[in-house]
């Protein structure tokens, strides 16, 4: 597997192409109880042009609780279909803002929330990257295989690409 660290734009478009292929990751806080990274699945709403990842959530979760201790995160995406996975370190910033909320409703986050839009636990979750890493093949699992078994008796092929995420 070969390195290839990217910078600013190619960083960004490279997390967003990632995400939102992936779109369900595991959310990680760090609760001041525990040793341990409480970890929950969630679907991302938008990566933005800056790179922040954003999510709806509830002020009633223990995600919520956890964050407003210690606004450290960590986000974990995987694909196991196509061998792409991201790893995401940054800081989360908790809002109730309305407009946002209003962009990102739709069916699905309605089934989480009894009381519709206006629901008062609604909360944004904006999570700004300070680090990530990747690893993507490239290719389809088929191919990463053979390219992989290739590699296991000395040929010489590049079965992926994984690098740091500078944005």
């Amino acid at each position: 597997m070969s390195t290839e660290n990217l910078h600013n734009q190619e960083a960004i478009d490279k997390l967003k192409e990632l995400i939102d292929k992936i779109d369900i990751g595991m959310l990680g806080t760090y609760p001041a109880t525990s040793d341990f990274i409480h970890a929950v699945p969630m679907s991302r709403q938008e990566v933005d042009d800056e790179g922040n990842v954003w999510y709806l959530f509830s002020s009633e979760s223990d995600t919520h609780t956890h964050l407003k201790a210690n606004d450290q995160v960590s986000l974990l995406y995987s694909d196991i279909s196509s061998h792409s996975f991201l790893s995401v370190n940054g800081h989360a910033e908790i809002s109730r803002d309305q407009a946002r909320i209003d962009k990102y409703w739709n069916k699905m986050i309605e089934g989480w929330f009894d009381k519709g839009k206006e629901d008062p636990n609604i909360r944004v979750l904006k999570v700004v990257p300070s680090e990530a890493h990747y690893w993507d093949t490239k290719s389809n699992k088929l191919i990463t295989f053979f390219k992989a078994a290739a590699r296991a008796v000395g040929a010489k092929t590049d079965v992926g690409r994984q690098g740091d995420l500078h944005i």
